[in-house]
């Protein structure tokens, strides 16, 4: 079965001629003119993947990701504006799984979205170390995309589990931000250092809402972060 994509973006240009390469490349696509739209399409027709634009009319992409991740933990790359590097930012934290900016080429939209797609499959997932970690009160199971703190479920992006994973695959063991872009985008994306310091705050958030101690991820300055065993 092909992977669903909903395309949601207020110029027509983009629209057309991003669902006629992905179509081409065996994808479905819904396509969508505005964040009410698309959520409305969404509640009805789930998709496997979501290329949200940052700024359209009646509700934008932050809002749109803020509703929808409210509903599931979909995959969500961005689309941003050459100058948009505080909504990338917000985005990021929000739950953005990655980002492009405009104007971008087919070629690179294809990729991400399939490195995405990849990840959320599980491929990546086993490939970054064991199917279960046990480590404290964390579980975390990457065949059934399992978080758990203490016995109660936490919804992680893919990012956001690869990362975390990454981490308590090596607890103690120091990973710079270039090793956890590794584990979460792969080697062969490049993307800013505030990238993986975004889904760091947003992991701690999600883990403390169930855990107002948690305290395990610590920032090393100028190194990068570790998983701590007590």
């Amino acid at each position: 079965m092909a992977d669903r994509i909903a395309l949601v973006d207020d110029d027509q240009n983009i629209l057309t001629s991003v669902s006629l390469t992905l179509e081409s490349e065996g994808f479905e696509v819904d396509c969508y003119h505005d964040g009410e739209a698309a959520l409305a399409g969404l509640a009805r027709r789930p998709a496997n993947l979501g290329v949200f634009d940052i700024k359209m009319p009646r509700m934008d992409g932050m809002e749109l990701l803020q509703k929808i991740r409210g509903l599931s933990q979909m995959p969500v790359i961005f689309l941003t504006s050459k100058d948009d590097e505080l909504d990338e930012a917000l985005g990021l934290g929000m739950g953005a799984d990655d980002y492009i900016t405009k104007p971008f080429s087919q070629r690179l939209l294809l990729a991400r979205i399939r490195a995405v797609l990849r990840r959320a499959s599980g491929g990546a997932m086993k490939a970054t170390g064991p199917n279960v970690i046990r480590l404290g009160e964390l579980l975390m199971d990457s065949d059934r995309h399992l978080c758990s703190w203490r016995g109660q479920e936490v919804k992680l992006t893919v990012t956001e589990f690869l990362i975390l994973q990454a981490l308590a695959s090596r607890p103690g063991m120091v990973k710079n931000r270039d090793q956890l872009m590794d584990a979460a985008y792969g080697e062969s994306i490049f993307l800013d250092d505030r990238t993986i310091d975004s889904h760091i705050k947003r992991l701690r958030r999600k883990l403390r809402a169930h855990d107002a101690d948690f305290d395990q991820i610590e920032t090393l300055y100028g190194i990068g972060y570790k998983y701590k065993t007590s």
